[in-house]
C-alpha cells in the first residue's frame, strides 16, 4: 500500500503533511538518486514545472534544493501545463520531469506528479520505491563539494510548447474566421493557449487569465464550464474550450452554449480517428466510469472498450500493453498517444476542432445520436478508506441495488485518490430511482462508521 502517492502522484493541503516542503525536499532527493542509476557518469538533469498557486514557490524551490543536494540539475520552468513538462523532458533529453500542481483541486492544496525520461507517469512500483527513500531519506548517500547540483530556469519553454502543440493540428487546417471563447482556470495555461489559438487564426475571448496565486480554479474553468457557457451565447462563438488548472483536460462548450459530455468526446474522436485512419487497434481505453452508452455506441461502430482504473496514467499504461492510440476520461482527460504521453487540454481541444472541420458538421450536431444512460454520482467524506470488500453491510447494499438493476445497469464504488471521499455511481438505462439506490450505499457506509 502506497502512503503518500494517490492516482495522479501526491497530493494533499499545501503545508500540511505529505505536501510540506521537507517532503518536497526530501522526494527531490529520492528522484535524483533513482534516475541517477540510468547513467552514473553525469548529473541528472530533473525538470520542474508548476501552475500558477502562491504554494508552488515554496515547493519548487525546496524540490530543486532536494535535487541539487542530491547531485542533480534542476531546470525550472515557470508555469507551464502538466503535457508541456512531459513534452520538454523529452525535448531536453532530460532524465525527468515533475509537475506541481493539484490539478483542478482549490488553491489551498498543492500536488507533485513525475514523469520519467519518456515523458510518462511512473508505476506504482516506482512510487513505492521513492516512498522509502522519503520515509527514510538515511538510505541515500550525502552528496558534498563538487558532488552537488545546480540548478537554473528555462527561457522560452513557453514557446517549445506552442510549436509543439501546433504541429500536433492539421497542418492544412487554420482557425480564421473562427470565433473561440477560452476559460483558463487562472491557471497553467492562461498565457499560452490563448496564444496557440492567436497564432492559428482565431478571434480569442479570454476568461481565467489574470492569475494571483490564490484564484486558480476558482469558479472558472473546467470545473465551472456554466459562465463559459454564457460567453459563447453573449459572443455568438463557434466553440467554447475550459481548462483545468494544470491544462491537461478540458470541456467543451458547443456553438448553442451547451456543455459537451466527456464521454461523447470520447466516442466522437474514437470515430473521427478510424476514419482518418489513425486507430490501427480497434480498443479506447476509458475507465471505470466510461458510460454504458458510449461503450454500446462503439460497438456499433466495430471498436471495443476496455475500462482501466481511474487516472490517466493507468489509460496510457493499459495503451502501451495494448498497442491503442486513443484513450481517455469523461472528466476530459483524452490522451492521443501518436502525438503525447499525457493528457493535453489544448492538444484535445484543436482536435475537437480538427473533427468538426472533418465532417463539416457542427459540434452540437455531431454528439447528439451519442447515447448516455443516466448516471448518478455521489461523493461521501470519508476518514478512514477501508477495503470496500471487508465492509458486509456495504456488500450487502451494492448486492441488493446491482439484482435490482439486472442486466438494465451497474455499481461502481471506489475511493478517490486524490481526496479522502468514496465515490458511488450508479448508471442505468432503465425506469430507476437511482438516487435512491445510491442513497441506500452511502446509508451502508455511514452505518459501518467511516
Amino acid at each position: 500500500m502506497r502512503k503518500l502517492f494517490g492516482t495522479d502522484g501526491i497530493r494533499g493541503k499545501a503545508n500540511v503533511f505529505p505536501m510540506t516542503g521537507d517532503v518536497a525536499f526530501k522526494l527531490g532527493r529520492a528522484v535524483t538518486f533513482y534516475f541517477q542509476k540510468e547513467n552514473s557518469l553525469h548529473k541528472p538533469t530533473i525538470i520542474i514545472g508548476k501552475d500558477t498557486r502562491l504554494s508552488c514557490y515554496m515547493l519548487e524551490q525546496a524540490f530543486a534544493s532536494g535535487v541539487c543536494s542530491q547531485g542533480g540539475r534542476a531546470i525550472l520552468t515557470g508555469p507551464l501545463p502538466t503535457p508541456g513538462v512531459a513534452f520538454v523532458v523529452q525535448s531536453m533529453r532530460a532524465n525527468a520531469g515533475v509537475m506541481i500542481s493539484a490539478s483542478h483541486n482549490s488553491f489551498e492544496d498543492n500536488g507533485i506528479k513525475i514523469f520519467n525520461r519518456t515523458g510518462e507517469k511512473l508505476s506504482d512500483d516506482i512510487e513505492l520505491q521513492l516512498e522509502n527513500m522519503i520515509l527514510n531519506p538515511e538510505i541515500l548517500p550525502v552528496k558534498t563539494g563538487s558532488e552537488l547540483g545546480n540548478a537554473k530556469r528555462l527561457d522560452q519553454v513557453v514557446d517549445r510548447y506552442i510549436v509543439q502543440v501546433k504541429s500536433c493540428f492539421n497542418s492544412q487546417d487554420n482557425l480564421e474566421g473562427m470565433r473561440v471563447i477560452l476559460d483558463c482556470a487562472n491557471g497553467a495555461s492562461y498565457k499560452i493557449a490563448p496564444m496557440a489559438f492567436q497564432e492559428l487564426g482565431a478571434e480569442v475571448f479570454c476568461l481565467g487569465v489574470s492569475p494571483n496565486g490564490m484564484n486558480i480554479n476558482h469558479k472558472c474553468g473546467a470545473l465551472y464550464p456554466e459562465r463559459c457557457s454564457e460567453e459563447v451565447k453573449k459572443m455568438r462563438a463557434d466553440f467554447g474550450i475550459c481548462y483545468d488548472g494544470d491544462a491537461d483536460r478540458l470541456i467543451m462548450v458547443d456553438e448553442q452554449a451547451e456543455i459537451v459530455h466527456g464521454d461523447r468526446l470520447i466516442a466522437l474522436l474514437a470515430k473521427y480517428l478510424v476514419d482518418i485512419g489513425e486507430m490501427p487497434s480497434k480498443e479506447v481505453v476509458g475507465t471505470v466510469m466510461t458510460n454504458l452508452g458510449v461503450e454500446k455506441y462503439l460497438e456499433k461502430q466495430g471498436l471495443s472498450l476496455f475500462r482501466s482504473k481511474v487516472g490517466d496514467r493507468y489509460i496510457k499504461e493499459r495503451m502501451s500493453h495494448s498497442g491503442a492510440t486513443f484513450g481517455g476520461e469523461p472528466s476530459g482527460h483524452l490522451i492521443f498517444k501518436n502525438y503525447a504521453t499525457t493528457g493535453d487540454g489544448i492538444l484535445a481541444s484543436l482536435k475537437v476542432i480538427e473533427c468538426v472541420r472533418y465532417y463539416k458538421k457542427p459540434l452540437s450536431e455531431l454528439v447528439k445520436d451519442i447515447p448516455l444512460y443516466p448516471q448518478i454520482l455521489k461523493n461521501i467524506i470519508v476518514t478512514n478508506k477501508k477495503p470496500i470488500d471487508s465492509l458486509p453491510l456495504v456488500m450487502k447494499a451494492q448486492q441488493e441495488v446491482e439484482k435490482e438493476l439486472g442486466d438494465h445497469g451497474r455499481v461502481l464504488l471506489r475511493y478517490s485518490g486524490t481526496e479522502p471521499k468514496l465515490r458511488i455511481m450508479i448508471e442505468s438505462d432503465g425506469d430507476f430511482n437511482l438516487n435512491e439506490m445510491a442513497d441506500k450505499i452511502a446509508a451502508a457506509f455511514k452505518e459501518s462508521g467511516l
